[in-house]
């Protein structure tokens, strides 16, 4: 690893988009490392990048949002460590870095619980019908309409999980104190694992009652939750979506729900955020939350603590805390 900045001065970190944790870096760490914000100039992007950040070792980078392109990384000579603040890593160049030979450190299974914790919320305010119930209630429907549709339990339900990486394992953590009975797809079938694996996931979805997708976003999980899935998944079945928006079909899944042909959806992501499909708004199946499962207090402290520690440990040439290494991803 390369060390940062020159003898009295601080290491120089790169900040493209805005991190949800930049204000605490700043107000906490501004002493340790000097945060070079584009944003903070009229200037165009790459015309910034080239007259003022060509000594950059290290960038920090939010998930989603901003694309870390080839364009960006010829601005950047000098750039050894890419840091970014979410899990998925769509929005980086993968094989490009790889090619710099450009660190990468992620958050690893920092977010985990969260988002498995929403997953399940999502999931039980679909079926038992929560957000419907507050809506029936504070808009006054509850005294001149007395009677509420019905719900549906999660016990017991046939669930599957698509991806049983570290969401999608805490996911069926939470599950199996439901009773719920559990299957999944992954790249792989999972050893020293209990549930039923399904190698693709139309088969997934014709032998489960909702659908919880917890996998990353590439080129081959793009538009995976397709017709022929909802179609298989049934007009009683939902569909929870904590991975990314891409990963299904939304067009698909927006006139699927308006005909009735599926159950509900509880969705945190979506295909063009923070664009949501309108025909979504006004259906009471449908819950929609935006994008916000790892955004808890804890989380935030502790990627703020995350991002210090991998941005300290490369400019002390010592490994990386979260560093990212399945670039065949």
């Amino acid at each position: 690893m390369a060390s940062g900045g020159h003898s009295g001065e601080l290491p120089e970190v790169l900040v493209l988009g805005f991190p949800w944790v930049l204000p605490s870096l700043e107000s906490q760490f501004s002493n340790r490392f000097h945060f070079l914000k584009p944003s903070n100039s009229d200037l165009p992007l790459l015309q910034f990048l080239s007259s003022f950040a060509q000594s950059a070792r290290a960038l920090l980078i939010p998930g989603g949002g901003i694309q870390l392109t080839s364009a960006i990384l010829d601005c950047l000579p000098a750039l050894k460590l890419v840091v970014t603040t979410s899990t998925g890593l769509d929005h980086l160049d993968l094989p490009e870095l790889r090619r710099r030979e450009i660190a990468i450190a992620y958050a690893g299974n920092l977010f985990s619980q969260d988002v498995a914790d929403l997953a399940v919320g999502l999931l039980i305010d679909v079926l038992m019908k929560v957000s419907a119930g507050d809506r029936f209630v504070k808009q006054g429907i509850w005294p001149s309409q007395r009677k509420f549709s019905l719900g549906l339990k999660l016990s017991g339900k046939q669930i599957g999980i698509v991806g049983l990486g570290k969401i999608g394992t805490e996911v069926a953590k939470r599950l199996e104190g439901f009773g719920c009975r559990i299957s999944y797809n992954s790249r792989t079938k999972k050893p020293l694992v209990p549930y039923s694996y399904y190698s693709n996931v139309h088969e997934l979805a014709a032998n489960c009652e909702a659908l919880i997708i917890c996998c990353g976003l590439t080129a081959e999980t793009r538009h995976m939750i397709d017709r022929d899935v909802m179609v298989a998944l049934g007009k009683d079945g939902v569909i929870v979506n904590v991975g990314r928006g891409a990963i299904v079909d939304e067009m698909e899944l927006v006139r699927r729900l308006i005909r009735g042909e599926l159950g509900g959806a509880g969705l945190d992501v979506f295909e063009n955020e923070p664009e949501v499909p309108m025909e979504l708004f006004n259906l009471d199946n449908v819950v929609l939350s935006p994008h916000v499962a790892v955004l808890t207090t804890e989380s935030m402290v502790g990627l703020t603590q995350l991002v210090v520690e991998n941005l300290e440990a490369f400019f002390s040439n010592k490994p990386l805390v979260t560093p990212f290494e399945d670039y065949s991803s």
